[in-house]
């Protein structure tokens, strides 16, 4: 597969990009700060958020992943058991610990930074990463966002990437009314990750 176009956007978020970011969602974003990753397509498909919300209540997953397309084919694979066999690839090789542990260390380092750029009170401890990193494979939305913002930061992520289909190949997933042929999203990241915190 063709990874996606890694590449990022300033911090200030168009209007138009918010607008493409509540379409996919199917309701408006919060916590949105920047456009960390576009599909080919040219929309959002990774927005990273703030660390807490509007109402000061804690947001950890630092990279979300917007695209419909995406979050559904990531869920394919996650259906289909990739997760449990990363978690035991994850237990046997040392390497691949090692490497999951550095994204884990980058992810904090990322939202230490937004942190500080928002002034914010930081995150509860246990509540600063996502997707289960450092030591299990719960959320591969979460990863994949991570690995999207950041090329090369989440073997995991990258890994999963790798076995997507080209989700853009279509066209884009919202280009008129509400999804302009894809579907809403929802929340794609895992509800039972403890790590993932609140829902959008």
């Amino acid at each position: 597969m063709t990874s996606a176009d890694h590449t990022s956007a300033p911090d200030r978020v168009a209007d138009s990009d918010a607008a493409a970011v509540q379409r996919q969602l199917g309701r408006p974003p919060r916590g949105l700060r920047a456009v960390a990753h576009r599909c080919p397509c040219g929309l959002p498909d990774v927005v990273r958020t703030a660390p807490r919300l509007e109402d000061g209540t804690p947001f950890p997953t630092l990279y979300y992943l917007t695209c419909p397309r995406a979050a559904s084919a990531i869920g394919t694979l996650e259906a289909g058991g990739l997760m449990r066999r990363m978690q035991e690839r994850l237990a046997e090789d040392p390497e691949l610990g090692a490497a999951y542990e550095r994204a884990h260390r980058d992810y904090l380092e990322e939202r230490a930074e937004q942190t500080r750029r928002d002034a914010s009170a930081p995150l509860p401890e246990g509540m600063q990463s996502a997707g289960g990193m450092p030591e299990r494979v719960k959320c591969l939305h979460a990863l994949v966002a991570h690995e999207l913002a950041r090329p090369g930061a989440n073997p995991l992520g990258g890994e999963a990437l790798d076995s997507l289909p080209e989700w853009w190949a279509e066209g884009p997933c919202v280009c008129a009314g509400r999804d302009g042929g894809g579907s809403a999203a929802g929340d794609p990241h895992s509800a039972d990750d403890d790590t993932e915190g609140t829902t959008r």
